[in-house]
């Protein structure tokens, strides 16, 4: 579970209901069936008609994926790098039957990108050829995830545009009664108002913020499979691994940085 993401959303609930609460004496009164209803009713209804079933239930999924631990966020670029160096040295030492063994089923398990590639490596096709593969596969993943997300961010829209139709109703029934108890028109008005209130939470704390979130994630999936790709095929075009290094470090901060006189030399020593 991504525990950052649902302390945030709890903060987020614990804003809203908190400013209710210490607002008014009457809580219960920013609930209204009707009014979930329109909104939530109307924003997925409007999903399916505007998108294929499989992409509206993609998106109704991406809601919750933000709840759910996303590795790649964690995933340090300098180890990245170093990992590529190292196969490096392996491509140099043993050729090609030596990075097939370092292709173990845990990094098929964590990577299937990196082991997708370096099969390739492996089977001998040359870097121009890895590297059309493997944009190929990255720009058809990224199409798949912008659609759910895309999806999700139309929902963001439509969540407030139903909620001002909820209101609009509830006017039009609280003007039909005005010739009633003139007492009656707040409560009224207050329901009717109620409607653009969950609009706009359904809009901006679940399906805006879920969608940016998944978003954010997939740009850093994107920049790991970039360097992981760039490896590859430097691997593949049997460049040395001094040559991966600064080829690579190109993607780190500075600091941050993966050098092999450093880095290589203290692993060596904790091996040891």
């Amino acid at each position: 579970m991504s525990l950052g993401t649902i302390v945030a959303f709890i903060l987020g609930i614990c804003t809203v209901v908190g400013s209710i609460v210490s607002a008014t004496d009457r809580p219960m009164a920013f609930i209204d069936i009707p009014s979930v209803i329109i909104v939530i009713g109307g924003t997925f209804v409007t999903c399916f008609i505007s998108y294929e079933t499989k992409v509206a239930l993609q998106a109704v999924k991406t809601l919750l994926r933000p709840f759910k631990k996303y590795n790649d966020m964690n995933a340090s670029l300098k180890d990245e790098v170093g990992r590529m160096i190292k196969w490096g040295y392996v491509v140099q030492k043993n050729g090609l039957q030596g990075l097939e063994n370092e292709v173990t089923e845990q990094v098929r398990q964590d990577s299937p990108f990196l082991a997708y590639g370096a099969d390739l490596v492996v089977t001998g096709y040359t870097g121009a050829e890895i590297r059309q593969i493997l944009e190929h596969m990255m720009d058809e993943e990224g199409a798949r995830n912008r659609i759910a997300t895309g999806a999700l961010m139309k929902m963001g829209g439509d969540a407030p545009a139903f909620g001002m139709l909820g209101t609009l109703i509830g006017l039009v029934i609280m003007l039909s009664n005005m010739s009633g108890d003139p007492a009656s028109i707040g409560p009224s008005m207050a329901v009717a108002l109620i409607t653009t209130f969950y609009g706009v939470i359904l809009a901006r704390l679940f399906c805006i913020p879920m969608a940016t979130k998944m978003n954010a994630r997939f740009d850093r999936t994107e920049l790991i499979n970039n360097i992981q790709m760039d490896g590859l095929v430097l691997l593949a075009e049997r460049k040395s691994p001094r040559y991966i290094q600064d080829k690579l470090n190109s993607y780190v901060d500075v600091k941050d940085q993966f050098l092999i006189d450093r880095d290589m030399n203290k692993e060596s020593s904790a091996a040891n």
